[in-house]
Parts: structure tokens; sequence; C-alpha cells
């Protein structure tokens, strides 16, 4: 644990207290899922910490945030990650990938998490209804999140996708948006 504790410490990434015992629970339970359903490509602990770190840096520099959806959560980043770091926060994941969901469903439960709802639909089956942020990792292009995103957008949406370095290939310039770049990550956050 004090790997993770020590990167978070290092990119001045500020989290509740219980933050680390919610994040050390979940390895263990990704851990010993990952083996038989192959929930992602994370294999070590050390890879785990990564992508936790990975998931939880847009804190830094996200504002007050009542609601928020993740499209296509995974194995839980970033939105379970991001949830953990957010208690004030509502988050709504999106996975529709039933072993997936079932793992979300599962850490919910465990962790007591009562700020998550997971959905085990794709994005597209949801009635549309407002979002403060939208997120995704890994997946798909920026034009086709732009589109699976826009019923849940009101001005002043935030979206925010994990990109690598092609991102600037996919940037529409009419757009309101920053990156916000990283030693592996660069976060595409875009306003409404």
């Amino acid at each position: 644990m004090k790997h993770l504790q020590t990167m978070l410490e290092t990119r001045h990434i500020d989290v509740p207290e219980t933050f680390l015992t919610h994040a050390k629970h979940y390895k263990t339970l990704l851990e010993k899922w990952n083996t038989i359903h192959n929930l992602t490509g994370a294999k070590t602990l050390q890879q785990i910490d990564e992508f936790i770190v990975d998931a939880i840096t847009p804190i830094t520099f996200l504002p007050p945030l009542k609601k928020v959806m993740d499209i296509g959560t995974g194995a839980g980043f970033p939105g379970m990650i991001l949830a953990m770091a957010l208690p004030q926060t509502h988050f709504t994941l999106v996975e529709p990938l039933t072993k997936r969901s079932s793992f979300l469903q599962f850490v919910k439960a465990d962790l007591g998490l009562s700020n998550v709802e997971v959905k085990g639909v794709r994005v597209e089956q949801l009635p549309s209804e407002p979002y403060d942020l939208i997120t995704s990792r890994a997946v798909t292009d920026t034009r086709m999140l732009l589109k699976l995103s826009e019923p849940f957008c009101v001005k002043g949406s935030l979206l925010l996708f994990y990109k690598g370095e092609k991102v600037y290939d996919e940037i529409d310039e009419t757009l309101d948006y920053q990156i916000i770049e990283t030693q592996n990550r660069h976060y595409l956050l875009i306003k409404m």
C-alpha cells in the first residue's frame, strides 16, 4: 500500500482518509476476480496502482461535481476509483459486459459505496438526463465519445476523456477544450 501512497504524494493528489483503505480492498478484489474473469490488462499490484493513479489524477484539476457518468467503466477505471476519492459525488458507472458490471456491483456493495450506481447496459440504452461530468477511458475515439455523451450534456457539462498522444489527431478545434498532459496520459477536458 505504501507504493500507492507514495505515488499519490509525489503527484500531490489529495484523497480522503477512506481512499487508501478502499483502494487496498479494491486491489485485493480485482486481483482475485481478474485471475478468473480477465477484467483488466493490469495483472500485477504495481500495474493496478498505476491504473489507480491514472484514474484519480483528474481530481487535481476538476471543479466540485454533483453527478458523474463513466462510459465503459470496465473493471472500475476511472469511475469506481474516482467514486472512492469523491464520496460526496454521485457516480453512474455504465458497463455493458456482465462479468465487469457484476464485479462493479460487488465492489460497490463490499465497500459500502452509497454514491455509486452501476448500469449493466450500453450507454445508448439509458434515458437522457444531465450530468456535471462524463468520463471515459479507452472506449472509442473522441468524435464517437462526443456523440455518446450528447444526451447527457447541458451547457456547462464537462467531458473528461483519458487519451494517449493521439489525442491531438482527434481534436475538433471548434470545441472549448484543454489537454492536461502527464507522463503517461493526456487528459482531454471539454466544456460544453
